[in-house]
């Protein structure tokens, strides 16, 4: 008696993992950011959210009914939403709802869809929509709320504000955008350093916690923290995250060792803006990153480098978003110059 087994086609070693397994698992990893970041800002990181992530699909939808392509079968992967989410978490939290929506199509059009999909893209598109709307926009951009244990007189917008400020771009009568927004601590010591005023006594300011700015300190941690989830189940590798890290630290504490006054400690840098959801999120991309291990540590270096050297000296008070640009133009050439001795080769 013989029995047939059936035989599926090639390959038939399935693989371990999948994209959207990938995607819900950086969304998940980020779970402890969203909360940490509404908790110290307000609810504007949702709205963002929501409306970019629509604004993504969209986009896409559309782009992919162009092209002649499966619509459904890309829509589901989860690529879009993390882009979505990404670019939320760069943006201020008080935004009008149109600023997001630009945002999340340059992303998806200009990032991804233009070099042909997920796979293809030279650029993070996440950053590509971010730096879109940082040069089209930058009175917008500047629009940061006061976080929630932050001394002083500022006044928290509730749900409500939020909603009609997101939907109308305007507030309620009794309250100005100088009323509820202020610079964030990285503006305040590139500003204050500007004044000629010192380290010092820039920290002295109530926007400053125990080890990075009131709000951001506690953002950065449980991103760190997502972060570490994505190590342990080895969706991301330790070289970009540690290079990152090591980039943007080791420049600081030489240059803070030279002269205390006149530039923060690494701390500051490692803590405030998105140095932590860069190292974790945004560098470790797959398709934008460098493949082979060495590779990775140069890129990764390289952004944390020419973040600290935008930051001290450059145009901008966070300069994440460009360095992860620039990089990712060097990845071909990082791949070619590190890739792996064939086995059996001198």
């Amino acid at each position: 008696m013989t029995r047939e087994f059936p035989i599926s086609p090639a390959p038939h070693i399935r693989p371990v993992t999948s994209v959207p397994a990938v995607m819900r698992t950086v969304l998940v990893a980020l779970l402890p950011a969203i909360a940490a970041y509404v908790w110290s800002f307000g609810p504007g990181l949702i709205m963002n959210m929501v409306v970019a992530a629509l604004s993504a699909y969209a986009a896409e939808s559309l782009v992919l009914r162009i092209r002649g392509h499966d619509a459904w079968r890309t829509l589901s992967d989860g690529s879009a939403l993390v882009t979505a989410v990404l670019i939320a978490f760069a943006l201020p939290p008080l935004l009008p709802w149109w600023v997001p929506a630009i945002a999340a199509v340059a992303a998806i059009v200009l990032g991804k869809q233009l070099f042909g999909g997920l796979g293809y893209n030279l650029f993070n598109p996440a950053m590509v929509g971010y730096v879109i709307v940082l040069l089209s926009f930058p009175s917008e951009m500047i629009q940061w709320l006061a976080p929630r244990g932050a001394a002083g007189d500022w006044t928290h917008l509730t749900l409500l504000e939020h909603l009609s400020y997101a939907a109308s771009g305007r507030l309620p009568d009794a309250l100005t955008i100088d009323g509820v927004t202020q610079a964030t601590p990285l503006d305040l010591v590139r500003l204050g350093l500007a004044n000629m005023q010192t380290v010092q006594e820039i920290h002295v300011g109530p926007l400053f916690g125990a080890y990075g700015g009131t709000g951001w300190q506690l953002t950065t941690t449980a991103t760190a923290l997502g972060g570490a989830l994505l190590l342990v189940r080895r969706v991301i590798s330790w070289h970009i995250p540690l290079a990152v890290c090591a980039g943007v630290v080791l420049p600081a504490i030489l240059f803070y060792l030279i002269d205390t006054s006149r530039f923060p400690g690494p701390g500051h840098h490692l803590f405030n803006g998105a140095t932590l959801l860069c190292a974790f999120f945004i560098a470790t991309d797959p398709v934008t990153a460098a493949a082979s291990k060495r590779g990775r540590l140069y890129y990764g270096a390289g952004i944390g480098a020419l973040t600290y050297a935008i930051r001290t000296w450059g145009g901008y008070a966070d300069g994440v978003a460009f360095a992860v640009l620039l990089m990712n133009t060097a990845v071909p050439l990082i791949d070619r110059a590190t890739r792996p001795r064939i086995y059996g080769r001198v």
